[in-house]
């Protein structure tokens, strides 16, 4: 294929991953974006493979190979991945993406062209000293964001003495390794000061990463993303490749954004994220708070059922909790029912929900909820005090009612569902531990909420299996009166 076929394929392909950002950021055209992006793909691998980069049988045979291979192992992956392992399977991925930016790196070194000088070797030196230092620091943090959240690690951020400083110096260090890589390899070498900042890149994203306590993983997520995505631009201006570099951009630049909306949901600046500190592993009990009761009112299933049936409006909020019982489709089931009883029931979503911003919208697409009854926690805030029930599934942190009205609490200022503002709130738990952020939730102990204990999806088939039963119940009289 001619260099200006591949350069078209390649324009192609950029306006399609451009489309699929945009498709991306409604729920009702996800889909389709997720199309345009695996089409955009498809056109970028196969440009590459027939250009003039990749030449002779012997290479097409090692791509063929490797293709396959990665193909079967993406194919095994989607197939017995979870929905509620999505988290760390992304965390996962980015790493594998740091890694290739590390191996291309070093490639790219170790087979550079010679007849580079002056300048034009000095940029090419520093793009793959970027590279190889931004994968690095990629993939280490991402194992332990992987780790962090498949449970393998504690949830706890790992708070060393002069931790700050240790970050400050390595990254100082860094910078003079750098600066030493590119002198060296003026003069032939350079390959001693790649390796040892490879070491201190790969040290520099675990100590990062562990800092971060896990109340902050979503923005940990959305921060590995962008620098899996500069990573990848950093590859492509080895390779000299525009789409790469192009891609790179917009998944770097896109993650970067949503870092930024992810820290202001919670009230949080990205610095203060990697510094660390906030969030434990949660666990223990919740303690009585002032001003509230010292006991909670607990609530069966079939007590639930009633205050269902006899609401006009419901607001239904989710949270890791339903993910880890996966229990929404019951939740589905149970909204199909009480809206063919003419019942408003609508789900509201807090933008950290989860283990990863847009956790609980696809867990609700999975389970087919209609797109135009899930609605962002701006959109839906205000409609709490007309709500007759809200119901809240494993979800802790984002309705604590202390973000408003403690200012010494960790979470103070954040964002939250001002679910306890409802005639009657009731929430799932399988007991009184906190959430991830470890603070104690008032909204147990006030006097309009129930507490439904167990596990999330034993105790929605219950109710489940209540409103089945009541309804039939009123079906059989109605056929008795007619």
């Amino acid at each position: 294929m001619s260099q200006g076929l591949v350069t078209m394929a390649y324009i192609g392909a950029a306006i399609l991953f451009i489309l699929s950002l945009g498709g991306l950021s409604h729920q009702e055209t996800a889909r389709r974006g997720n199309i345009y992006g695996m089409v955009g793909m498809t056109i970028a691998i196969l440009a590459t493979i027939l250009s003039e980069a990749v030449a002779g049988i012997g290479a097409y045979i090692l791509l063929t190979i490797t293709m396959v291979i990665g193909a079967v192992v993406g194919v095994k992956v989607a197939q017995q991945v979870k929905m509620t392992q999505m988290p760390e399977l992304v965390a996962i991925l980015h790493s594998f993406v740091g890694l290739a930016a590390v191996l291309v790196g070093y490639t790219n070194f170790i087979a550079a062209d010679n007849h580079l000088i002056g300048v034009e070797k000095t940029i090419h030196d520093v793009e793959t000293y970027l590279g190889v230092l931004i994968g690095a620091l990629t993939c280490s943090g991402s194992v332990i964001a992987f780790g962090k959240l498949s449970g393998r690690i504690s949830g706890k951020p790992l708070l060393l003495p002069a931790r700050h400083w240790l970050n400050l110096g390595l990254l100082i260090l860094a910078i003079w390794l750098g600066k030493a890589f590119v002198e060296a390899e003026s003069m032939g070498g350079g390959l001693f000061f790649l390796f040892l900042m490879t070491v201190i890149a790969l040290g520099f994203g675990v100590h990062m990463v562990m800092t971060i306590g896990g109340a902050d993983m979503p923005v940990v997520i959305s921060m590995l993303n962008s620098y899996s995505g500069w990573a990848a631009a950093a590859t492509g201006f080895m390779l000299a490749n525009d789409l790469l570099i192009v891609t790179g951009a917009l998944v770097g630049s896109s993650g970067a954004i949503l870092s930024y909306i992810m820290c202001r949901a919670m009230n949080r600046n990205f610095i203060s994220v990697i510094m660390g500190g906030f969030g434990t592993e949660g666990g223990s009990a919740t303690a009585p708070v002032a001003g509230g009761t010292s006991e909670v009112n607990a609530i069966t299933a079939e007590e639930t059922t009633h205050l269902l049936e006899a609401a006009k409006n419901i607001i239904i909020v989710p949270g890791y909790g339903m993910a880890v019982a996966h229990a929404q489709h019951t939740v589905y089931e149970i909204t199909k029912l009480l809206r063919k009883q003419n019942i408003n029931v609508r789900f509201a979503i807090h933008p950290v929900a989860g283990r990863m911003p847009g956790h609980m919208n696809v867990l609700l697409a999975e389970a087919k909820v209609p797109y135009d009854i899930v609605l962002e926690m701006d959109e839906i805030n205000q409609d709490f005090p007309n709500t007759d029930v809200v119901i809240v599934i494993g979800a802790n942190d984002i309705v604590n009612p202390s973000a408003q009205d403690s200012p010494d609490s960790p979470i103070a200022g954040m964002p939250v569902l001002e679910v306890w503002k409802a005639k009657t709130t009731i929430v799932l738990k399988r007991g009184m531990a906190t959430g991830y952020a470890g603070v104690d939730n008032p909204l147990f102990y006030k006097e309009n909420n129930r507490m439904l204990f167990g596990d999330a999806k034993e105790s929605l088939d219950a109710v489940l299996s209540h409103l089945h039963n009541d309804i039939r119940e009123v079906a059989s009289y109605q056929a008795v009166t007619n």
